[in-house]
């Protein structure tokens, strides 16, 4: 499976105030994952995924049976994702598949009772995801000692996720918002890995012998990033060997969970991880699932190494904020604040669907001022955003469509190649995977931003048209018809 502990950064997307940052490396790459058995997957070719050999999954089959775990209903088997769980017999829809016991996961009570938990214990407050990833690399420095020694050796030493991706391969994503999140993730990993390494890893050298690598950090931090089932986040986080092999299938749209954790046994005292199939599924065929329904291309791609041709995959998030060095800052944002929203505020825009409900309303505050700055007085706070939320000056309402479209053109401007030149691209069959992927993402993030400055230059056509507060204050007073025509009150 490609699933995953979903990472909370702070957001590193584009501001309207300007383009993408440009594409830079901050650090030279290292030696790829000299600590594990098997030799990275090369980024050319069709897919960076390795697929195991059969010796490994004959070897990983067994070692499931002797540790208990029920997987008669399906079976590892290569597959052209790399490796995938495979129906042994007609499976109907809600069949459990395979139920995987709690001795065989790898989360906080197995680095609890593993021989780092005393260290990572002592370490302080480490992040669930980071002590996990110290264990995954405890036991594969293990060898053939680990008890995840057969799990271990069927894992890809690489993905398609945009974390695994060469620095020429990253320039096919030049000017995206998923370039200048993956160098964040990888930054903040490496800060993680620098604290690690200093405390714990070359501390107990009896621990982590050999020389480990931030990529091979990395390489832990992916592993999780991209099995981890979403819901098993935080302080749950848990790596499910067997039931991670479960690739996605973008036809799935079905929200029903496909999964639970439950007791078996004598007083149900048992845990096991119990995954079932949301479709019926012949023998032969791959058993799927879906990651999750709400992810853009660029999360699927820097979380999995996948896209879809799903327009609701496609998006884009404008970055708006108050500046510190406007004249009615204080007031803005005691505005801002009280509407539930902040200094800075982050509308995902979906193409083919409508602009997010608050984001017209901001952009009407951000640019506020000259004779519309009545309406930041005290007496009016309360108010003020209602009056927002609909058309305030004509002056006011040009500036938002003008500051926007500025950005869309900033911000397409950045990129090296144009929808069309896409489109042609796509069409080509000897399309590496990261290529596509690359193609994919790029080409959704400039379809949505085409489409937000066509909504705004639209929008600026139609500015004789609306009506703004003055008029709207005229008639509720009674001085201004329906038609736009004054009346004059005669004793």
């Amino acid at each position: 499976m490609a699933a995953l502990h979903h990472l909370v950064l702070p957001p590193q997307l584009l501001s309207c105030h300007g383009p993408p940052p440009l594409l830079r490396f901050p650090r030279t790459p290292r030696p790829l994952l000299h600590l594990l058995p098997r030799a990275a997957a090369a980024a050319t070719g069709a897919s960076a995924v390795s697929a195991p050999s059969d010796a490994a999954l004959q070897n990983f089959r067994r070692w499931l049976s002797t540790h208990g775990a029920d997987t008669g209903a399906v079976s590892p088997a290569v597959v052209p994702e790399g490796i995938g769980l495979v129906a042994a017999r007609n499976l109907p829809r809600g069949e459990v598949v395979a139920e995987v016991p709690k001795k065989l996961w790898m989360d906080a009570d197995a680095v609890a009772s593993s021989d780092i938990g005393r260290v990572c214990s002592s370490a302080g407050d480490l992040r669930p995801w980071v002590t996990v990833s110290l264990l995954i690399l405890r036991e594969a420095a293990r060898g053939g000692d680990s008890l995840w020694a057969p799990y271990l050796a069927i894992l890809p030493r690489q993905t398609d996720s945009t974390i695994f991706w060469s620095e020429q391969e990253l320039l096919e994503i030049q000017g995206t918002q998923l370039l200048s999140t993956t160098m964040g993730v990888k930054d903040y990993v490496q800060t993680e890995f620098d604290n690690v390494e200093a405390e714990i890893i070359s501390a107990n050298k009896d621990l982590f012998p050999g020389n480990i690598a931030y990529d091979d950090f990395l390489w832990a931090f992916g592993v999780l990033r991209s099995r981890v089932f979403p819901e098993l986040r935080g302080d749950k986080l848990a790596l499910i060997p067997f039931a991670d092999l479960v690739n996605h299938n973008g036809d799935i749209t079905s929200k029903e969970p496909c999964w639970e954790i439950k007791g078996k046994g004598f007083l149900g005292r048992d845990v096991v991880f119990s995954l079932r199939t949301p479709l019926e599924v012949k023998s032969g065929e791959q058993v799927y699932i879906q990651y999750d329904l709400d992810k853009s291309n660029a999360e699927l791609a820097l979380d999995y190494g996948i896209t879809e041709l799903n327009s609701s995959r496609d998006s884009y998030t404008l970055t708006l904020e108050i500046s510190e060095s406007d004249p009615f800052y204080g007031d803005k944002l005691d505005i801002a604040e009280l509407n539930g929203m902040g200094e800075t505020a982050y509308f995902d825009v979906v193409l083919g669907e409508s602009l997010p409900p608050q984001m017209i309303p901001y952009l009407r505050l951000l640019c506020l001022g000259g004779t519309d700055a009545f309406l930041l007085e005290t007496l009016f706070r309360n108010k003020v955003w209602d009056h927002l939320e609909l058309p305030v000056s004509r002056d006011n309402e040009e500036s938002i469509c003008q500051v926007i479209q500025n950005a869309c053109k900033s911000a397409l401007a950045a990129y090296h190649t144009t929808i069309e030149e896409d489109e042609e691209l796509l069409e080509r069959e000897d399309l590496q995977s990261r290529h596509q992927i690359a193609i994919d993402v790029r080409t959704g993030e400039k379809k949505v931003l085409q489409q937000i400055n066509d909504i705004f230059k639209e929008r600026e056509q139609e500015l004789d048209d609306l009506e703004y507060y003055q008029e709207r204050r005229l008639k509720d007073l009674g001085f201004l018809g329906d038609n736009g025509e004054i009346i004059f009150w005669e004793s």
